[in-house]
């Protein structure tokens, strides 16, 4: 069947946006399409940066016949009527329609339409320009006299159905069957008659169209030359992902840096070369250290190998670096310490205060958590009362994504903590002192030194990872003063914004409380923090969302919506707790007597909700062992105290298999009893008493879960 080509040829395509325009430009031409009675037999897109590319195969020449049945008025309706169904219908006279008849309703006329197919040309020349219209780019501009908005001028579109030309134009740009390949290196224009001819003309003219194919051959070369002078090339996806968007053709070229360079903080290193030059970073695998080198990714294919444009970037890197080591050697003549002050100058958020102000609320709760996570006080305390000083930095300011890693190493510039200077809060003294959890029975002069180096670099390390996990990938704090300020500073984050009513709306979360939320829950979940969630998040709403961010987390790691249901309907605010619960539900619904009893439990529960909706007795009473006159109910209630008593242990340690195990083993008792007992006897003494049974079945489920809003049964 015939094939459809399309090509947008605009000036550079940003590289960020090009991977989603092709996926959008996918999804809006298979939406028209399928809209306007086609179904395509496959398509693909591209994305280059001077051009989107789409191939629609299967095609027909045409669309098909559109047949409809359009009923009528009865055969006696009045002339007025009977007109109107005519015009409506497009007929010339009531002769053209026929006449069914129904048994209730009567006769009535009904008319044949037949709307004829379209021809696959015109409809494509409709569906193209509405796209090219309203294509949704993040950012788009006007050009000119035209009132087209694109994200950079659009010179050209090709358009060819089964070889010939779609007639169509936007804002005065004709569709043509003319492309052209690589900026500098290609021979001009060329005609194609289809997507293989497109391709063929493309590759000869020095664009490679596949963008999978130009990241492989990035990384496959880079990786090469590295090979070469025993070198390893550090991976960057994100960077992979946005050069690749740069080049039609990549060549890939090694330069060298002044190794004197190396004395720099590998972080300010690596976003030097990434974030402003879109360099490649080289690990010497001798070291394990960066190597005085980096990987270049050029859209020109140099006569020389690359040897004077390797050498330009180096001129320019070594610019870049040298502002870099002014902004480290400038910003270490001032401690974390004298910082501090200038935080009440930055603004947090108009509602909630200054910097400053955050980092005082956040000393004083690392302080409440830190003997929950095992955290002395008073290095906890004295992290949070450093761990954003950094943001007064000159680094910092450069490359905000270094906040927390640049505090890390100006503070294990100081050789040593400040020797205390008095007791009293390191929030209001300005810190200061050993903390005692990092402290040595050794009173020597170089045991004292070791002990203040150790707790520098646990201070310093926290100051990094407080803001960690950054991402679903990014590792939590382990080390506990980290963990202390890292919960410290995302719960004050919370709790703020939900406190001035800045909740998370949709898809809108600007100041990433869903992440927030989620480190919670992982720092939690990882070191088995116990505490009363409840206590530390007091903003209205709050504690549902945190709670509804662990749902969510749960799920995703493969826990039925169901179980969850069944396990959140129990009240409850510990993480950790909650988790054991999911988790032991969820395994014994695996086995045979947990799926079963769910079936019991809800035919108890279905038997109950129909009393209690009658008179409400069934809430009422205690269960009588005098009136337990059927073996299957005695059994029941037997097992019914045993499987409490057991359980009682088990949840009073948190056991939850165990108790789980012995909800479990009341599948047999609850199937007797439902075989061999009719609950609504005719006795009122023994119909209430075996409700009350029932009653107490479900008081013993729902200790561990709400079987109710499990699916099945």
């Amino acid at each position: 069947m015939p094939q459809f080509l399309l090509e947008l040829f605009s000036e550079e395509i940003p590289a960020r946006m090009q991977k989603r325009a092709a996926e959008d430009l996918k999804k809006l031409l298979m939406d028209a399409l399928s809209k306007a009675g086609f179904l395509p037999g496959g398509m693909e897109t591209f994305s280059a940066p001077r051009r989107l590319v789409a191939v629609v195969e299967g095609l027909p020449e045409r669309t098909a016949d559109v047949r409809e049945e359009r009923k009528g008025p009865k055969v006696d309706a009045p002339a007025q009527a009977i007109e109107g169904f005519l015009r409506g219908a497009g007929l010339t006279d009531i002769n053209q329609a026929r006449v069914v008849s129904d048994p209730k309703k009567g006769d009535f006329y009904v008319a044949d339409l037949v709307k004829p197919g379209r021809a696959t040309p015109d409809a494509l020349a409709e569906i193209v320009p509405d796209i090219i219209r309203n294509f949704p780019w993040p950012k788009s501009m006007r050009w000119g006299e035209g009132t087209l908005r694109w994200v950079r001028p659009l010179h050209r579109l090709l358009a060819v159905f089964d070889g010939e030309i779609v007639p169509f134009d936007v804002d005065g740009i004709a569709a043509s069957n003319i492309s052209e390949g690589h900026r500098f290196h290609g021979t001009g224009t060329f005609e194609v008659k289809d997507f293989e001819d497109y391709e063929a003309k493309l590759s000869a003219a020095h664009v490679v169209l596949d963008r999978d194919q130009r990241k492989a051959q990035i990384k496959a070369d880079a990786q090469t030359l590295c090979h070469a002078r025993n070198l390893e090339l550090i991976d960057d996806e994100g960077l992979l992902e946005e050069v690749c968007g740069l080049v039609d053709e990549p060549h890939v070229i090694m330069g060298d840096m002044d190794p004197s360079f190396l004395d720099l903080p590998p972080e300010v290193i690596r976003l030097t070369l990434r974030v402003n030059q879109k360099y490649f970073v080289v690990r010497d695998p001798k070291t394990g250290g960066l190597a005085p080198h980096f990987i270049i990714v050029s859209n020109v294919k140099a006569t020389d190998g690359g040897k004077k444009i390797a050498l330009g970037n180096a001129r320019v890197l070594a610019a870049r670096l040298n502002d870099a080591r002014y902004f480290w050697d400038l910003d270490r003549k001032a401690s974390l310490e004298s910082r501090v002050p200038k935080l009440d100058t930055l603004v947090f958020h108009e509602k909630l205060g200054s910097v400053g102000d955050k980092v005082r609320r956040i000393v004083a709760l690392a302080g409440e958590i830190a003997p929950l996570v095992g955290a002395d006080v008073a290095a906890a305390k004295h992290a949070a009362l450093l761990a954003k000083a950094d943001l007064t930095t000159e680094m910092v300011g450069e490359f905000p994504e270094l906040q927390g890693v640049m505090g890390r190493y100006y503070q294990l510039h100081e050789a040593v903590l400040p020797r205390a200077t008095g007791e009293g809060d390191p929030a209001q003294q300005g810190g200061g002192g050993t903390p005692p959890s990092v402290g040595s029975a050794d009173s020597s002069p170089a045991s004292q030194g070791s002990t203040r180096v150790r707790a520098n670099t646990i201070i310093a390390d926290a100051i990094r990872d407080h803001y960690k996990p950054v991402g679903p990938s990014d590792q939590v704090p382990s080390e506990p003063v980290a963990m202390a300020v890292a919960l410290a500073d995302k719960l004050d984050t919370l709790t703020g914004f939900f406190a001035i009513g800045e909740k998370p709306t949709g898809s809108g979360d600007p100041y990433a409380l869903r992440r927030a939320a989620l480190g919670v829950i992982r720092i939690v979940r990882e070191a088995g923090v116990r505490f009363v969630l409840a206590e530390k998040t007091t903003a209205n709403g709050l504690l549902d969302f945190i709670l509804e961010r662990l749902r969510v987390s749960l799920r995703d790691e493969g826990f039925a919506p169901d179980v969850l249901e069944a396990a959140f309907a129990i009240p409850d605010d510990d993480i950790v707790r909650i988790v054991a619960r999911v988790t032991a539900l969820a395994k014994v619904l695996k086995t045979e007597d947990g799926a079963n009893l769910v079936a019991g439990l809800k035919r108890g529960a279905n038997i109950l909700r129909a009393e209690e909706k009658k008179d409400g007795a069934a809430a009422q009473g205690t269960v009588s062992d005098a009136l337990l006159a059927v073996p299957a109910e005695q059994g029941l209630h037997q097992a019914l105290v045993a499987a409490e008593s057991q359980m009682d242990q088990a949840l009073a340690t948190e056991a939850f298999d165990t108790a789980m195990s012995a909800l479990a083993g009341l599948r047999g008792p609850v199937d007797l009893f439902f075989e061999g007992v009719l609950v609504n006897d005719a006795d009122a003494a023994i119909r209430q008493n075996r409700l009350a049974l029932l009653v107490k079945l479900r008081t013993v489920s729902e200790r561990v879960a709400d079987f109710s809003k499990l699916a099945g049964g």
